[in-house]
């Protein structure tokens, strides 16, 4: 059964009263990283290229295993359809040539016709351009079709529930009409098709995340931010700080950050929660089972993941003790409760230290 998550609504009438009740989630949570893991193509590791990212069959394979939510990236084609895709430009090769064209510029039909096919043709292969611009063949042992947002409402298990990241190019000023109408778009799909799944609506561009939490108030809204990890011309994206600011004064639900900036700045945990915000993690670091581990012991109230296997099977198995078990604490355990009591973090001693000696290392990778 579907995790059940709620967020309290509010009246957005009133610019100065925006206040909003606690958004929590009932239990520590998993979300599948574009599905069951994000496609590196330049990886020596085949698990990252074992499932084609973002696609109906990359839900459904998450769906599997005992995760919460299935994480993936929406953009909105020419002719105003929602899809589900990350890169904001879609590479092909025509005749010995690669090009580019930006998914937001296409019409449906257009951005449907790259990758494979459902009758098994692949007339334009889909390449991949990394940041340091080398291009490589999207090529995964598992592929399939592109995928707009209303097929995944229809397509994927209802065991999970969505994380809809609100994707928009870092290099592009939108102004609010534009945005506007992308999450009208947007929206227009999500009331028609969404009914108890649990959503959740992400985004990297602040005037987006604060303007869909002003367009509806069904769903929590989560700013998402990488802590300072990479500077950007608006500042509201640089720090932690900037990222509770924009949450405490455009009433969202909470913050997914990158963890690495969490591991840097472990007290940035409790101002977040002093905040009354949930806070998620994203990143390769989570890959790693003694990372979740520490997360877990601070407080952090989920992860995105890209092995999902591996990862929610570690997850299972651990359990949340309750305060009058913890009267006869021998200095190893650790108490993490949620609901009304969640801000109240105890962390072991023995958990500081392999904090203190662990997370060093892993900020070097």
């Amino acid at each position: 059964m579907a995790l059940s998550v709620s967020s309290a609504k509010f009246s957005s009438g009133v610019e100065d009263d925006k206040k909003k009740d606690e958004f929590g989630f009932p239990k520590f949570v998993v979300m599948g990283h574009r599905g069951f893991g994000m496609n590196i193509l330049q990886s020596p590791d085949e698990k990252m290229k074992s499932i084609k990212e973002n696609s109906i069959l990359s839900f459904n394979v998450a769906a599997d295993f005992p995760i919460d939510f299935v994480e993936f990236d929406v953009q909105v084609t020419r002719d105003g359809c929602p899809v589900i895709f990350h890169d904001i430009f879609m590479f092909t090769q025509e005749k010995g040539v690669i090009t580019e064209k930006r998914v937001t510029e296409m019409p449906l039909h257009e951005f449907l016709s790259y990758g494979p096919q459902k009758d098994g043709a692949n007339v334009k292969p889909m390449f991949r351009k990394t940041k340091d611009g080398r291009i490589f063949e999207w090529k995964v042992v598992k592929d399939d079709p592109l995928c707009t947002l209303q097929d995944a409402f229809v397509k994927v298990k209802r065991s999970v529930g969505f994380n809809i990241e609100l994707k928009f190019d870092d290099n592009t000023v939108y102004g609010e009409e534009k945005l506007r109408q992308t999450l009208d778009n947007i929206l227009k799909v999500v009331n028609e098709h969404a009914e108890s799944r649990p959503i959740i609506f992400s985004s990297f561009h602040p005037d987006a995340a604060l303007l869909i939490r002003n367009m509806q108030i069904s769903y929590p809204v989560f700013f998402l931010t990488n802590g300072g990890s990479e500077i950007y011309k608006d500042v509201r994206r640089n720090s932690f700080d900037e990222a509770i600011k924009i949450c405490k004064e455009g009433g969202l639900q909470g913050i997914v950050s990158e963890v690495k900036a969490i591991l840097r700045t472990p007290n940035a945990v409790q101002r977040v929660k002093d905040s009354k915000l949930s806070l998620i993690s994203y990143g390769q670091l989570n890959n790693a089972v003694e990372v979740l581990y520490l997360q877990y012991l601070m407080g952090v109230e989920g992860v995105i993941v890209d092995m999902v296997m591996e990862i929610s099977e570690a997850i299972a198995s651990i359990s949340v003790r309750n305060k009058e078990d913890d009267e006869e604490d021998d200095g190893r355990k650790s108490m993490i409760m949620f609901g009304e009591e969640r801000t109240k973090v105890k962390i072991s001693k023995d958990a500081i230290a392999f904090l203190t000696k662990y997370a060093p290392k892993l900020l070097q990778q």
